[in-house]
C-alpha cells in the first residue's frame, strides 16, 4: 500500500522533495539569459550607433576645385543638402525674414535719403542663400545702372570662374590644382581682377549657381576654409594694421611671431574661427577699387565703423553724389562680420555657425544644421545651449533689443531728412558750394551712420552697444549740420535784405 504524503501542522500536503526547491534557480537562470541577451543587444546597437556616426560621408560621386553644383554634393553630404535647400523658407522674425519686398515701398523715406543712387528705385529684403544669385540677376539695380562684374564676388559660386579667368590671362597650373596651391593662388587673384572689370551683365555668364559647398569646404578633406579673394586680402590686411583684434587669437599670435609669411586663414586659423570667416568671405562692408573696379574690403586700419570710413576719406571715395544736396555718400553694404566683431559674443568665443548653423542630430550623426536662419526661429539650439532660460525669454532679450535699435534708427532717419531739407534750402537761397561744403560732410556721416545699422542683418543684435552709439552719433552729426545750416540760412537772408535795401 503506497505510502501517504507527509502533512503539516495545518492539515496541508507538503510539496515532494527536490521539486519545488528547484524552481528559484530555474527562474534565476532564466533571468540571467534574458538580462546577458538584451545587455548583448544594447551593446550591438551602441556599436552600430558608433559606427553610424564615423561614417558622415556616403562616398557616391566624386566632387573636386571645379565643382559647384551643391546637388552634386548632396549626394555625398544628404544632410547637410537637405538643410542647405530650406534656404529657400520665408519664415519671418519681427524684424527681418527672406521676403523679397521693397523698403523703398514700405517706407519712401529711403527714396529720398539715397536720391541719385541705384537703391533709391530697387531696395529688396535680402533673401535667403539659395536666392542670391537670382535675386542679383533680377534686380532693377544691374539692368538701369551699368554694374561691374565685381557684384559677382558674394553672389554665386564663382571660384572655379576667377581661376579660369585667371588660368586664360596668364596664371600658371591647372582648374583642379589644390586651392591652397601657389599656382590655384595666383589664378585666383588674376581671374579675380579680370572679372572685377567686365560689365556685370558679362560676368555673370560664367557662373551657374548660387553660394554653393565649395566656397566654404575643401573638397578632398572637407575641412571649412575661405576661399574669397576679396577676404583673404581684406583679412591680411587687417592682420598687419595695429588695430587690436581680441576676439581674433590667431592673428594676435601671427603679430607676435616673425611675419615672414603674409597672415593665410587657411593654415592659420582656429576651427572656430573659420566658423565665423567661413561667413565673414561675404557679410561684409566692402567698395569698388580704382578703374578696375577691384572689390576691396576697408579693413586697413581695424573693423570698426569709423576707422571704416577713416579708409575711405583718406582714399577720397564716395559711393554717389547725393541727388538733391549734392553731398559725396557712401553707401553701407551687409557688415554683420563687422559689427559681430564689436559684440559680447564675437568677445565670448562665440562664432556665427554656433548661433546661425547650430548642431543637430539625425540618429547617431551630429552635423551643422546648413538651413542658415535667425536663431530667433530655432532658439533650442541656436540659444538655449548656452543660456539656461526659456525660449519666450531669449527672444523677448532679443527683440527688445531690436525693438529699442528701431527706434533709434527712426530719430535717425528723421534727422538726416531734416538736414537734407535745410542743405536743399540752402542751396536754393543762393550758398555757395564753399559754404555748402560743410553741411555735406555732416551728411555724408549722418547717413553713412544710419546706413551703416539699416543695412545689418541683426537689427542691433549683433552688437547692441555699438548700434546705439553708431545711431546715437549719426543723430548728433545730423543735428549739428541742421543748426549750422540754419544758421547760414539766416546769413543768406541778412545778406539778400542788405542788397535789396542797397538797391533802394
Amino acid at each position: 500500500m503506497p505510502k501517504a504524503p507527509p502533512v503539516d501542522r495545518a492539515g496541508t500536503s507538503a510539496p515532494a522533495p527536490g521539486k519545488s526547491s528547484k524552481l528559484p534557480y530555474l527562474v534565476a537562470l532564466l533571468l540571467a539569459a534574458v538580462v546577458t541577451v538584451l545587455v548583448f543587444m544594447l551593446m550591438g546597437n551602441i556599436a552600430q550607433h558608433k559606427r553610424e556616426a564615423e561614417q558622415v560621408v556616403f562616398k557616391i560621386a566624386d566632387v573636386d576645385e571645379t565643382t559647384t553644383d551643391p546637388e552634386e554634393w548632396g549626394k555625398n553630404f544628404p544632410r547637410q543638402y537637405d538643410g542647405y535647400k530650406r534656404t529657400v523658407d520665408t519664415e519671418r522674425t519681427r524684424w527681418g525674414g527672406s521676403e523679397s519686398y521693397q523698403h523703398v515701398d514700405e517706407d519712401p523715406d529711403w527714396r529720398t535719403l539715397f536720391a541719385g543712387y541705384a537703391f533709391s528705385f530697387d531696395y529688396r529684403e535680402d533673401r535667403g542663400h539659395a536666392y542670391m544669385l537670382n535675386d542679383q540677376r533680377e534686380t532693377e539695380r544691374v539692368h538701369k545702372v551699368k554694374q561691374p562684374g565685381a557684384c559677382l564676388h558674394c553672389h554665386a559660386s564663382d571660384i572655379p570662374a576667377y581661376r579660369k579667368a585667371g588660368i586664360e590671362n596668364g596664371a600658371p597650373g591647372e582648374l583642379t590644382d589644390p586651392f591652397n596651391s601657389a599656382d590655384a593662388r595666383e589664378q585666383l587673384q588674376k581671374g579675380f581682377e579680370v572679372v572685377c572689370a567686365i560689365p556685370y551683365e558679362e560676368a555673370t555668364k560664367l557662373v551657374e549657381h548660387p553660394v554653393s559647398c565649395m566656397d566654404c569646404h575643401d573638397p578632398e578633406t572637407m575641412h571649412l576654409r575661405v576661399t574669397r579673394p576679396g577676404f583673404l586680402n581684406g583679412i591680411r590686411v587687417l592682420a598687419e594694421s595695429d588695430e587690436p583684434v581680441p576676439h581674433l587669437q590667431s592673428i594676435e599670435r601671427w603679430r607676435k611671431g616673425d611675419r615672414k609669411e603674409p597672415y593665410e586663414p587657411n593654415t592659420m586659423a582656429t576651427r572656430q574661427e573659420m566658423r565665423s570667416f567661413a561667413c565673414g568671405q561675404c557679410h561684409v562692408e566692402y567698395y569698388f577699387k580704382g578703374e578696375g573696379k577691384l572689390l576691396t574690403y576697408p579693413w586697413h586700419n581695424g573693423l570698426k565703423m569709423e576707422q571704416l570710413e577713416k579708409y575711405y576719406d583718406d582714399e577720397g571715395f564716395k559711393d554717389w553724389t547725393h541727388k538733391t544736396a549734392g553731398s559725396p555718400m557712401l553707401k553701407a553694404q551687409h557688415p554683420e562680420f563687422e559689427m559681430w566683431s564689436q559684440g559680447i559674443h564675437a568677445r565670448a568665443g562665440v562664432s556665427c555657425a554656433d548661433c546661425h548653423m547650430p548642431y543637430k542630430r539625425e540618429g547617431a550623426i551630429k552635423v551643422s544644421d546648413h538651413h542658415i536662419r535667425s536663431p530667433l526661429l530655432n532658439t533650442a539650439r541656436a540659444c538655449q545651449v548656452c543660456h539656461n532660460v526659456t525660449e519666450d525669454e531669449i527672444k523677448d532679450r532679443a527683440e527688445t533689443i531690436q525693438d529699442r535699435t528701431r527706434a533709434l534708427m527712426v530719430r535717425a532717419q528723421k534727422a538726416t531728412l531734416d538736414l537734407i531739407g535745410v542743405i536743399v534750402e540752402a542751396r536754393e537761397a543762393g550758398a555757395t558750394d564753399e559754404q555748402l561744403a560743410p553741411l555735406q560732410q555732416f551728411h555724408r556721416k549722418a547717413e553713412w551712420r544710419l546706413d551703416y545699422i539699416a543695412a545689418e542683418n541683426s537689427m542691433g543684435f549683433h552688437a547692441d552697444q555699438e548700434a546705439a552709439r553708431i545711431l546715437g552719433e549719426a543723430i548728433d552729426y545730423a543735428r549739428q549740420g541742421q543748426v549750422q545750416a540754419v544758421q547760414l540760412l539766416g546769413t543768406l537772408e541778412s545778406q539778400t535784405n542788405q542788397n535789396q535795401v542797397s538797391l533802394n
